[in-house]
């Protein structure tokens, strides 16, 4: 069940009606029945009906939705196989094994998200001989479970996984180009598929969207991309450099769930797309007081000028060279403990019309103390062992040279490099004017303030009412924006981008958004069913549930043909049972084989 909204105009003004809907499968697909009309409702109780709904829906009316995926599909007029029949043992065998469990989990959550009825109703059809909406299907399956290109779908992914019978698409139906059409198919739809996403995890998880966590990442490309405008050299974040890239804003709840995401130039500076990405998400999901949270490479004045201006409220990060203007604060002994090794405390601005939050991190101290302690080592016997070379010379050095190497030393060890003030001096030796010498010595108002401040951050607000705790809550949540980037990148393969045109670019970064949601998804069942996050543990250990074509001879001269399941263990009987899901003992009906003599 889900909430669905009816939008009405009366006397010139828009109403929105709420419906309790139910959704059920028939012989010629999903339809919708309204099980009750809601009327007009509050955010408090939109957000109550879609808990019931959540909890109405349950894992009866879940395995029930997974259950139609094996609905028997037998040929109209084929000839039945009895229900008892003699089988010769000596010519059973094994046809093939093809991959099912995971198959099966990632077809369920991209059942779950409804993106199957939302992508049939919104692409018009045409004279493709496979809708679009089925090779989405695939694409981001794929994306989910073995992501690579195009090609690597084509030619060894599909025909090894049980799509095929569940999807009616055959494998040589699967090709290169018409998953690159469906790309370009999909790719209009960008914004509504984000406003179906939000609506439908909004019905089944019930995220808080007023906090809203923004961050930026990039993605670089092999190849040239010469006809992609936005692929350019900026400031890479995958240590590459030398490649081009695009950046890529993503907005997540709190609890990670995505509600969008843009794509941007290579050289785009963060700074310069938050005005972007707040215009885009007031377009899909209307202006409202939403707490943006981002962190300091975000941060400029005229960023927060547009927040206030947009009635927008804002939890940033701010520059570490902030924290001198509060180094009697930080002194101070008025700090509130709000976890182990966390303190907190409020730091009024002038105007009164924002709020500063200090904070301290025992661990962080602990953490910044140690890498301050390695670089100094290592700048200390850097520089020592140029001073023995400037001393055994016996030709006049460079001195721009020797400057040259104590910046480069400085600057791969730039957490120390404030402690050392050093000289090179022009010395005398044996007569000879020119010869160099190295001094330096250690800033000791540098090192107190080091360690002052320590484990120490700032951070800045204009909701000058809320508690300094809850501040800070919302702010470390921007950790769950970090995480969604790891996923992109580690689990989901964005890079690199193979594509050189532009609109395939976004379209490939669309299915990872895609893939993503679907992750989410399945890290909010395991979270409520006591599982964890780990989400990739749960693919793999279901991935070793394999679909077998089984043939069995019979005394008649024909072969019965079946697909079997490999019979699930304990830990996965366990997980399966955990998570709600259920799996038959086969799929399909038993058929008369056409071809007795092939395997």
């Amino acid at each position: 069940m889900f909430l669905k909204a009816c939008r009405r105009r009366k006397n010139g003004k828009g109403h929105v009606y709420w419906q309790l809907v139910e959704s059920y499968r028939t012989s010629v697909g999903s339809r919708h029945r309204v099980v009750a009309y809601l009327g007009e409702l509050s955010e408090s109780e939109r957000k109550g009906w879609g808990r019931l709904a959540t909890a109405l829906d349950g894992k009866s009316a879940q395995r029930a939705r997974q259950m139609s995926l094996f609905e028997p599909e037998g040929e109209a007029g084929a000839e039945p196989v009895p229900e008892e029949v003699e089988v010769r043992l000596k010519g059973v065998r094994v046809s093939r094994s093809r991959d099912f469990g995971d198959v099966y989990l990632a077809l369920t959550l991209w059942r779950t998200l409804c993106l199957d009825e939302f992508l049939e109703r919104e692409l018009v059809p045409g004279r493709e001989e496979v809708s679009w909406g089925l090779m989405a299907c695939v694409i981001a399956i794929a994306r989910f479970l073995e992501p690579a290109s195009e090609l690597h779908i084509e030619g060894r992914w599909y025909k090894r996984t049980v799509l095929a019978d569940f999807l009616g698409v055959k494998v040589e139906q699967v090709t290169d180009s018409r998953l690159y059409r469906t790309l370009d198919a999909v790719l209009p739809l960008k914004e509504r598929i984000e406003q179906h996403l939000r609506e439908r995890i909004g019905e089944l998880f019930a995220p808080d969207c007023e906090i809203l966590l923004y961050d930026v990442t990039s993605t670089y490309f092999e190849g040239e991309a010469k006809r992609n405008s936005q692929a350019q050299r900026g400031h890479s974040r995958d240590s590459r450099p030398d490649c081009k890239q695009v950046c890529i804003g993503l907005v997540v709840t709190p609890e990670g769930y995505p509600l969008g995401h843009e794509v941007f130039a290579g050289n785009r500076n963060d700074v310069k797309t938050l005005e972007d990405i707040v215009e885009a998400m007031e377009a899909k999901y209307g202006k409202a007081r939403r707490v943006w949270v981002f962190d300091r490479g975000i941060v400029s004045e005229g960023n927060l000028d547009f927040l206030r201006k947009h009635d927008g409220q804002y939890i940033v990060g701010t520059p570490k060279s902030m924290l001198r203007k509060y180094e009697q604060a930080l002194l101070g002994k008025d700090w509130k403990e709000v976890r182990d090794g966390l303190e907190v405390k409020l730091v009024p601005a002038p105007g009164g019309e924002e709020t500063y939050v200090l904070c301290r991190s025992t661990d962080r101290r602990a953490k910044e103390a140690a890498m301050r302690s390695r670089f100094e080592k290592r700048i200390e016997e850097g520089l020592k062992k140029l001073a023995g070379r400037l001393e055994r010379a016996r030709q006049k050095p460079d001195r721009s040279q020797v400057e040259r190497q104590i910046g480069r030393l400085l600057g791969r060890n730039s957490r120390a490099g404030g402690l050392f003030d050093i000289k090179v001096r022009e010395v005398q030796r044996d007569g000879q004017k020119g010869f160099l010498e190295l001094t330096w010595n250690k800033r000791r108002a540098w090192r107190q303030w080091a360690e002052l401040s320590a484990g120490c951050y700032l951070l800045r607000t204009n909701l000058t009412s809320r508690d300094p705790e809850e501040l800070w809550k919302a702010y470390i949540q921007l950790t769950d924006v970090e995480e969604a980037f790891r996923t992109h990148k580690s689990e989901l393969l964005i890079r690199p981008i193979w594509h050189q045109k532009e609109e395939r670019v976004q379209a490939h970064i669309l299915f990872s958004f895609l893939a993503y949601a679907m992750w989410k998804t399945l890290q909010g069942w395991m979270q409520r069913a006591g599982l964890g996050r780990g989400a990739r543990t749960v693919i793999e250990e279901l991935a070793r549930i394999k679909a077998n074509d089984v043939r069995l001879p019979t005394t008649s001269g024909r072969e019965v043909s079946l697909c079997c399941l490999t019979r699930p263990d304990g830990s996965q009987c366990a997980l399966l049972d955990r998570l709600g899901l259920a799996l038959p003992e086969r799929l399909g009906r038993p058929t008369w084989a056409s071809d007795p003599a092939t395997l």
